[in-house]
C-alpha cells in the first residue's frame, strides 16, 4: 500500500470509495461523498491534505482530507474528514496509515491544530481528545467527547473560541 496525494485522475474512485464505505439502506450517494467533490472546489481546499491510499495494482483503497477551517475567525486549523476506506480493505491499517499520513502532512506545513467529529474509542490513539479540553468549542450542540481535537507542534494556547469547518459542511 502506498499513500500519495489525490491527482485529478483520482477522483471518480475517491468518489467510489466515499460512497461505498458510508453506504445505508435506501441512500443513494452517502453525504461523504458529495461532500468531498464540494470541498475540492471549495476556497477551503487544501491540496496536500487530500490523500490516498493505493493497493499494488495502483486501485484507489482509501482518502481522507483536510480542508482550512478557523477558530475565532482565524485560519488557524484543518478540519479533518471525511475518512473513508473500501470494506475490503477495512481493518487492515489503511485507515491509520492515512489518518498517519495527513497528520504529518499538517505537522510538515506548521498547522496549529486539526479537528474532527468522529469516534471517542477509535481517535484518540492518533492524540486526539475533546476539544473543548484546548478551549475550542463545537459550531454545533455536538457531545464533547465527538468533537475532537489534537494540537500540532505549532499548537499556541491563544487559539481558543469556537471552530468553523469549510463553508460545504454547512450544507449537512
Amino acid at each position: 500500500m502506498l499513500i500519495r496525494r489525490e491527482t485529478p485522475a483520482d477522483v471518480d474512485a475517491i468518489r467510489a470509495v466515499h460512497s461505498t464505505a458510508f453506504a445505508k439502506d435506501g441512500v443513494d450517494v452517502p453525504v461523504e461523498a458529495t461532500l468531498v467533490d464540494a470541498l475540492r472546489v471549495d476556497e477551503s481546499w487544501v491540496s496536500a491534505y487530500s490523500l490516498v491510499a493505493v493497493d499494488s495494482d495502483g486501485q484507489v483503497v482509501g482518502h481522507v482530507v483536510g480542508t482550512r477551517a478557523r477558530v475565532a475567525g482565524e485560519p488557524v486549523a484543518v478540519g479533518l474528514g471525511p475518512l473513508g476506506v473500501l470494506p475490503g480493505w477495512q481493518r487492515r491499517g489503511v485507515g491509520s496509515a492515512l489518518m498517519h499520513a495527513v497528520l504529518g502532512a499538517a505537522d510538515a506545513r506548521d498547522e496549529p491544530l486539526v479537528v474532527l467529529l468522529g469516534h471517542p474509542d477509535y481517535y484518540p490513539r492518533f492524540g486526539f481528545r475533546p476539544a473543548v479540553e484546548v478551549g475550542v468549542t463545537p459550531p454545533q450542540p455536538w457531545g464533547p467527547q465527538y468533537f475532537m481535537a489534537r494540537p500540532m507542534n505549532a499548537w499556541r494556547d491563544t487559539i481558543r473560541g469556537e471552530f468553523r469547518y469549510a463553508r460545504p459542511f454547512d450544507d449537512l
